[in-house]
């Protein structure tokens, strides 16, 4: 029997759905929260209620906390080390390191010449408020978050500062400013299976300024061009992760890309195309668990 452990949100449903996964393949079902999770320098060995995860086949990781924030960084690192051990991780803490944070995301997607929506880094009030008024309207993203949690629409004008001053306020100290496209009220998920194109979601905008799903919007089954899905591998070939969802948005201009996901989801194909993603990544993880 195959010893393989999800580490994710306890009781969430994209944690239990690989949970479940892993053990109608294994008969084994272990859930580690990671807060729970004490890592021993000296040996190596990663505990968790008990039990040794170092000596388990594999480890999967679904989420990393249930809130984004550096501390994600620092629960990466203590899997980084049993990883460089010998401990198969999928996807590898060092791939998702390179996600997890927006600005670094961001950062490998450019250097690799990934076409994005303009977007400006500073620490300055005055540098944010005049990128704004360039921009005539800007997305502010704070560097941890996802499905749009925390992110402000800030116009040129009057109270532009103000509402910097406000979003900065809320422990955005590094400000990610992007410019607000006029794009579409869909984008699209683009799914990748141990780097292999996996399938296509979209999702539609309920009428709010963002069309994530927590706003409202609606997965949609979605088509995309060859030139959608080979700039999606592109991008996602510069992080290695073994699930991984790309944000794309269609533009006049070309498609772009927002960002590659460091975990994934399950919710967008299963909705939008009846595709049970989480069955195919444990079905993944096992067949490299027996290969190597």
């Amino acid at each position: 029997m195959k010893r393989i452990a999800v580490i994710g949100n306890p009781g969430s449903w994209s944690t239990e759905k690989l949970a479940d996964a892993i053990e109608d393949r294994t008969g084994f079902r272990c859930v580690v929260d990671m807060a729970r999770v004490s890592l021993d320098l000296e040996t190596g060995k990663l505990w968790f209620d008990g039990q040794d995860l170092s000596r388990f086949d594999a480890l999967t990781i679904k989420k990393i906390g249930s809130i984004y924030s550096p501390d994600m960084q620092d629960r990466l690192l203590m899997l980084h080390l049993v990883a460089m051990r010998g401990v198969k991780i999928f996807s590898r803490p060092k791939a998702i390191l390179a996600a997890v944070n927006r600005l670094s995301c961001t950062v490998r997607l450019r250097l690799g010449n990934i076409p994005m929506p303009r977007t400006i880094i500073t620490e300055s009030l005055d540098h944010a408020e005049q990128t704004v008024h360039a921009f005539g309207r800007a997305v502010f993203k704070p560097l941890y978050t996802s499905k749009a949690r925390g992110m402000k629409v800030i116009d040129a004008g009057p109270e532009s500062r103000e509402r910097i001053e406000r979003f900065r306020a809320r422990g955005n100290q590094v400000m990610y400013i992007q410019q607000r496209l006029d794009i579409p009220d869909k984008d699209l998920g683009i799914v990748f299976l141990g780097g292999e194109y996996f399938g296509t979601y979209a999702r539609q905008s309920s009428g709010a300024w963002n069309t994530s799903t927590s706003n409202g919007g609606r997965y949609r089954p979605f088509e995309p061009s060859r030139e959608i899905i080979d700039l999606a591998r592109r991008a996602q070939n510069l992080f290695g992760l073994d699930f991984t969802c790309v944000d794309v948005v269609e533009t006049s201009d070309g498609p772009l890309v927002f960002e590659v996901s460091a975990f994934g989801g399950f919710r967008g194909l299963l909705e939008a195309c009846n595709v049970d993603a989480s069955v195919h990544f444990a079905n993944h993880v096992l067949r490299h668990c027996v290969q190597e």
